[in-house]
C-alpha cells in the first residue's frame, strides 16, 4: 500500500482505521472518514504539508473543487483560494505509481483554464512538478 512508500513530502499524523478489511484516512479538512487509494494518501500529504510547511490556512483550500468542462462536472483535487477568494493554486494528485506525463498535464491545464489559478502543481507523492501561468502561457515555477 502507498502509506509505505516514501513520499517527497513531510510525513503526515494520519487518523487511520480498518473497517472490514479496508482502510480509512481522517481528512481533517472534510471532517469525513476516507477510503484510503493510493491517490488520497498523496492528497492527504499534500494537504499537510500546504498547510504545515507552507503555512496555508485550512479554510483557504478546497478539495473536490467543482469543474465543468464543455457540460461534464470535473473536480480537481485541490484548490488553494488567495486572500481576495480568487484561486491561486490548482493542485492535481496522481497515485505514486502513475507517471506525470502529458496527459495529466494537459487534464490541469484543462481544469485551469476554467479555475483561473495563477500555480498549478502536479504530484504523484514521488515527482512533484509546478507550473505559473502567466500572459496566456505557462513556465516552469521553483515556487507559488
Amino acid at each position: 500500500m502507498s502509506e509505505q512508500i516514501k513520499l517527497c513530502f513531510p510525513p503526515i499524523s494520519a487518523r487511520m482505521k480498518d473497517d472490514n478489511g479496508e482502510k480509512y484516512i481522517w481528512d481533517p479538512l472534510r471532517q469525513k472518514w476516507l477510503l484510503l487509494t493510493p491517490e488520497e494518501w498523496v492528497r492527504q500529504h499534500v494537504i499537510g504539508w500546504l498547510v504545515g510547511v507552507r503555512g496555508i490556512p485550512q479554510l483557504r483550500i478546497s478539495q473536490e473543487y467543482p469543474v465543468n468542462i464543455n457540460g461534464q462536472r470535473q473536480r480537481a483535487d485541490i484548490v488553494v483560494i488567495d486572500e481576495s477568494a480568487k484561486p491561486h493554486l490548482l493542485v492535481e494528485c496522481k497515485a505514486p505509481e502513475v507517471a506525470i506525463d502529458n496527459e495529466v498535464v494537459m487534464q490541469a491545464m484543462r481544469y485551469n483554464a476554467i479555475v483561473g489559478a495563477r500555480f498549478v502543481l502536479l504530484t504523484n507523492g514521488i515527482k512533484l512538478y509546478c507550473y505559473e501561468h502567466c500572459d496566456g502561457k505557462y513556465r516552469a515555477a521553483t515556487t507559488f
